[in-house]
């Protein structure tokens, strides 16, 4: 292990005492916390039923050339799992939604808002607008706090209904689980120390030791490209970590060299840390989908209109969260913004 220093300026994180939180967060994150509150295409939408049956999308995924289009069009229709959701009683009568609590503007409790910290973030308000539509209570949500390595067993194991965590669409994830239409665009990208002389995901990063999460699109990738022989020379990938941030903390305590992650949470957590920046340009091109059950067709239609009509709201849409919580960190609106979604054809 490296000797490197503690890097200081964690934005809003209150010193030593949150970094010791930062570094606790992986216990943190399996506790069940309740609350009351890729390459697209042109296509149109279809609100006609549940057509296309799961072995449609079974054969799709071991098709899978753009996972992204791998989804079904949208419907208001209800269904078995819906229903299953709905028949909840009392307390209980919630949408469970796996989410991050540590990923700044995405999933996270701000230490800074004093009382007992609500979640909240892009995704956090994408979870609250799914449950309106299918409760009419946008409050009517069960949050558990997921880390990056269990998203898919958690859907697997029936313990959350869906997860909105910031979890690309991918042909190997579409073999366990079914996504939405993409709401976000982003893409693999490099964050290291400010003073660091590595460029970007070039050869600068032969001899590194980079940091990745267990599970992530991010290691997938590096483990593909050094299969393929185009990782840089040297580069070491075995430091892996259950949460994403994880990496941010092994990073500020100087026992990697640099992390690799989706763009757009690199950019948060440089927010966060003044002293870390992104380096290069992505060097991938991936999209966020929500991730539910492989059978659960109606839930996937639902999931599907809601983004539709999310994406269409301008008053308290996609576009206004990105403004609330993202274009701080962001520097373009229009390149995170996923093309018009295309669809699985219902034959």
């Amino acid at each position: 292990m490296r000797a490197g220093r503690l890097r200081t300026g964690l934005k809003g994180w209150g010193g030593v005492g949150a970094m010791a939180l930062a570094c606790a967060h992986a216990v943190l994150a399996a506790l069940l916390l309740p609350m009351v509150h890729a390459h697209g295409g042109g296509g149109g939408t279809d609100d006609g039923g549940h057509g296309v049956a799961h072995g449609s999308q079974a054969r799709a995924a071991q098709e899978c050339t753009d996972p992204e289009k791998q989804t079904l069009a949208p419907s208001g229709d209800d269904g078995p799992t819906i229903d299953e959701i709905r028949s909840r009683e009392g307390e209980k009568r919630k949408l469970i939604v796996g989410v991050d609590q540590n990923s700044y503007r995405w999933g996270y409790r701000d230490p800074n808002s004093g009382g007992d910290a609500e979640l909240e973030g892009f995704d956090i308000d994408l979870a609250h607008r799914i449950a309106e539509d299918i409760l009419g209570d946008g409050d009517a949500v069960q949050f558990k706090a997921i880390p990056t390595d269990q998203r898919v067993p958690a859907i697997q194991d029936g313990r959350v209904d869906m997860v909105v965590r910031t979890m690309t669409i991918n042909c190997d994830r579409l073999e366990d689980v079914a996504f939405s239409a993409p709401y976000f665009r982003t893409g693999q990208q490099v964050l290291a120390p400010k003073s660091a002389k590595i460029t970007g995901y070039d050869g600068t990063l032969a001899g590194k030791e980079i940091c990745t999460a267990a599970g992530s699109t991010a290691l997938s990738t590096l483990e593909q490209d050094r299969a393929d022989g185009t990782l840089p020379d040297g580069v070491d990938l075995r430091t892996t970590v259950p949460n994403q941030l994880d990496c941010l903390v092994r990073l500020q305590l100087g026992e990697v060299d640099a992390v690799v992650t989706d763009g757009a949470l690199a950019a948060s957590q440089a927010a966060q840390d003044p002293t870390v920046e992104l380096k290069g340009d992505a060097f991938t091109t991936e999209y966020y989908g929500v991730a539910m059950k492989k059978d659960a067709d109606d839930l996937v239609r639902r999931v599907n209109r809601v983004l539709e009509q999310w994406r269409a709201d301008r008053a308290g849409g996609w576009q206004h969260s990105y403004d609330r919580w993202l274009s701080e960190t962001m520097d373009d609106a229009a390149k995170s913004l996923p093309p018009t979604p295309k669809y699985l054809r219902e034959s």
